[in-house]
Parts: structure tokens; sequence; C-alpha cells
């Protein structure tokens, strides 16, 4: 270990102690990480790796078989992980030839006995001690600080979990959204419902990117778990299926709430199921006929105030049309003449967005966010989670959001009759000015689809993600139906000579 690294010593008093912990740094460690263990024989190096891998590939009946005699047994995980046991190498150049480099390249390296090739190993690694200790062993690890910050923070959730009834549950990664944001499933110790663990850390103001404020505050996007919290008891409160907060911890950004259900809207080919989605757009239409509080009771000392869908958020997310999408497809930057007439069309359709039906919009109501419990009817059908986004705005946009969803192909008579149950079940409603709907419709449809055709190359450009390319032609198709209305005329010919494929 490095003189510049972190250490923590933990006591472990029994087996499943060292079972936690191994199931602990399975939530921690990274592609790219090498824990080294280190401990006399039958100090329980084996038995921690054994609960790491078994966590990491959510499977307590995994065969971890000791690479005592063929000194490496590699494991396709989640993250794909390759275990080192280093007791009978003969000279530690000999590393290289049991592929370690490679294996460190794309996943988690394991090594037991890591003395045993002491300067062949990297610099950069956790280091854990396995001694004896009473009736139990002493845990030392030491780690560069960003490492050991994320091994800092599992252990946080452990004590979080500990002290609010889930001492000793089991662990397990659930999923990591598209944000910084990280999920668990908690398993209560001796049986019991899972529930879900919400990890939110909060992070350092990122740098201006409009009036001197950050991307997150311009565009309204939740900063702490406050909102989320909030948007879940009034959408409880009005009758829908969102998760109880069982416990939270705002400071920590700590969430637990409950499991909705693992079912979606897809079938197993990733195709949208109809009635699913019919179902889907029956609980939009309820929502909108709700009267939604703008400020939110959350704590006795917080209230959260849900913000406004601004021309300042609706225009920054138009314009990665023309800042990604645009130099990405002709291979040049848009001229001074045409970002100005670009803006001055959306500020023209923002306006007649003013007198447009305004509610609550969850933001990102579509497949990846909805959960569907069979076994519930009605609205209770749509399990609803990630609203923490939630703002006050056109409904339209949320319509927008389902019927033309992002990363699922909506065929056209799927669209055309989710459109006509949404509108059936408003005008059943009263008093709905449904030509005023279907034209702030097209206007949120329009804005959504230029937000997503340049996210997509920013996400290959910038963030080095290159599979988000995929659903650009469905986000261009979905463009070319907003052009359909009178209303966006104007931007369908300013994309026409832009020379934007598609539409």
């Amino acid at each position: 270990m490095t003189a510049a690294n972190t250490s923590i010593s933990l006591f472990l008093a029994d087996d499943a102690a060292t079972t936690r912990l191994g199931e602990d740094l399975a939530l921690a460690l990274k592609a790219g990480d090498c824990l080294a263990l280190s401990g006399d024989l039958g100090a329980g190096k084996s038995s921690l790796a054994r609960a790491l891998l078994r966590a990491m590939a959510d499977d307590a009946e995994l065969d971890v078989p000791s690479p005592t005699f063929t000194l490496v047994q590699s494991y396709e995980l989640r993250i794909p992980v390759s275990h080192f046991d280093l007791y009978r190498l003969g000279d530690p150049s000999e590393l290289d030839e049991l592929g370690f480099d490679e294996a460190l390249r794309t996943g988690i390296c394991l090594v037991e006995w890591p003395e045993m090739a002491e300067g062949e190993l990297p610099k950069e690694r956790i280091d854990l001690k396995l001694e004896h200790e009473a009736e139990g062993r002493r845990a030392t690890v030491a780690a560069p600080a960003s490492q050991f910050a994320r091994i800092q923070r599992v252990l946080a959730i452990r004590a979080f979990l500990d002290g609010h009834g889930y001492a000793g549950a089991g662990r397990r990664f659930l999923t990591g959204d598209a944000s910084l944001r990280a999920y668990e499933s908690i398993h209560p110790h001796g049986g019991g419902k899972r529930v879900i663990l919400m990890d939110w850390p909060r992070l350092p103001e990122g740098p201006p990117v409009l009036d001197g404020k950050p991307y997150p505050k311009v565009a309204h996007l939740a900063l702490d778990a406050y909102p989320f919290v909030a948007i879940a008891n009034v959408l409880r409160e009005n009758g829908f299926a969102a998760p109880e907060i069982f416990a939270a911890n705002y400071d920590q950004g700590l969430l637990l709430i409950e499991d909705l259900g693992t079912d979606g809207i897809l079938d197993e080919e990733a195709k949208p199921i109809a009635d699913r989605y019919q179902a889907s757009v029956a609980c939009l239409a309820h929502l909108h006929s709700c009267r939604i509080p703008r400020d939110i009771q959350v704590t006795p000392t917080h209230i959260h105030h849900i913000p406004d869908f601004d021309r300042t958020a609706m225009k920054m997310e138009a314009r990665l049309l023309i800042d990604w999408h645009l130099p990405w497809k002709r291979g040049a930057q848009a001229s001074d003449a045409e970002r100005a007439e670009y803006l001055a069309i959306w500020d023209g359709l923002i306006d007649e967005l003013d007198s447009a039906e305004k509610n609550l919009l969850l933001r990102d109501f579509h497949s990846p966010n909805i959960i569907w419990r069979a076994n519930e009817s009605g609205i209770q059908r749509i399990g609803l989670i990630d609203f923490q986004d939630a703002m006050i705005g056109p409904t339209a946009y949320d319509l927008a959001s389902i019927v033309q969803d992002a990363r699922v192909t909506i065929d056209r008579d799927l669209h055309d009759q989710l459109m006509a149950d949404y509108l059936s079940l408003r005008r059943a409603q009263g008093f709905f000015d449904e030509a005023k709907f279907l034209r702030s419709w097209a206007i949120m449809s329009a804005q959504r689809n230029c937000k997503l055709a340049g996210l997509w190359v920013r996400l290959l450009q910038r963030d080095g993600k290159p599979g988000y390319m995929k659903h650009m032609p469905r986000s261009l198709a979905y463009l070319a139906i907003a052009f359909e209305h009178e209303a966006l005329a104007p931007l369908s010919k300013w994309c026409a000579q832009a020379g934007i494929g598609g539409v």
C-alpha cells in the first residue's frame, strides 16, 4: 500500500459479518480496481472473496472454487472479475502470463497472497488485510482517495440500513440511471419483502452554462432527495402508485423506498405491450385531472416548491439540436443567421404555450420509469418512479413522452390509438380544449425530440457513449409526426433547409 492511502479498521465478529463486508465491497468496486487480500491461512480471504463474487453474480449458490492450483479463475459477471491466488506463484513476472493486465483493463482483479507479486501489482490498489482477533477478525482496508470514498459510501449505507431496521440485510446492485443515482435491492435478514435503496450523494456544483448557473439549475433538475419524496407523497395522496418512503437521510442522500415490482410495459423482445401503454395513458389522463399543489411540505423544516418548465429551460434543451445534432449531421456549425432564426422560432412556439393547460408533468413518463402491477386495478396498475425532476408545465409534454417513447418504437397505429384514448378520457372529464391541447402537444413533441436528437450526439461525442445513437432514427421520425401540425410549419421548414434528415 502507498503512503497516500487512507485506511479504516473494522471488527468482523463472525462469518456473517465477513460475508456482509464482501457484499458491501461488491457494490463499491468498479472495472479497473485491484483488491489485494492478505492475511494468514484461515484468516478469511477466500470467504470474503466468495461472498463478493456471489453478490456480484446475485447468486448465493455460485460455485467459487479456490484458484490455488490454477492461479486464476475468471467470472463473466455484471463486471468481469478475475480471482487470483498467488500462493504458488513461482516468480512475480509470471503474473503477466496469467493475463493480469488485460483482466484489470476490462474488469476487477481479486488477488489473494498479493505479497508474492508485490512489485508487479498496481500501486493504485485497494489493500485489505484480515487478522484473527478474539472470536472474530479484524479487517484493515487501505486505498487511494477515490476508491476509498466509494468504500466509505457503501459502509455508510450499511450503517444507514442497520439504523433503520435492516441490520444484516442482503444487498444487491439493482441499477444505475443516467444520473449519478444508483439503486440497490435490500433483502431483510431472515426474510421479508425486499425494499429499494436509492443512493443519491450530493455533488459539487458544476460549471455555469447560462446566466452564471450550472446546467441542473437551469433545467430544474433535482439536486437532492427532497423533490423525490415530495412528489412521491403527493402522488400517493392522490391515489397513484408511487413508492412509499420508509426512511430518509437527506444530508447523506439515502432513501429506503417501497419496491413496486419488476414488470414493465415492454415484452421480452423490448416491444411495447399495447394494453399496458393504454393503461399508462389512462393513468396520465387521470393525473391531469388532479389539482397538484405547488408547495409540498416534506419535513417540518423543508417545503419543496415545484418549479416551472419555463422558457429558459425549454430553449436550453431545444438548443441541443443546433449545438450538437446539426454539426454532427453536416460537419459544420450553424451560421449566426441560422442560430438566430432557430431560437426566434422557439420563442414564438413557447409564446403559444402561455395559454396551454398546465399541471404536474413527470418529465420522463416512458417505459423505463413505468412498473406494471398486474394484480392491481385502475391507476394502481401503473407504478410510477423517477419523477424527482417533475415540473409544472404543459400537460401535453408527458403525453408526448409516452406516446413517442424515446427508447421504443411506437408504430403509427399504436401511436394514434394512444392519442385517441387520451383525448377521449379528457373529453369525458369535461372542460377540455382539445384543439389547444393538440397544438401544445405538437410543440412539446417537437421540443422533446429536438432535445433528444441533440442529446444522442452529445452522449456519443462528449461522453463516449455511442449506444444511444440507435435511438436517433426514432427521434427524427417522431419529430416528423409533430411537424404534421400547422403550428410547427416554421420549424419544419428550418430543419429542411438546414439539412436535418428524416424531417
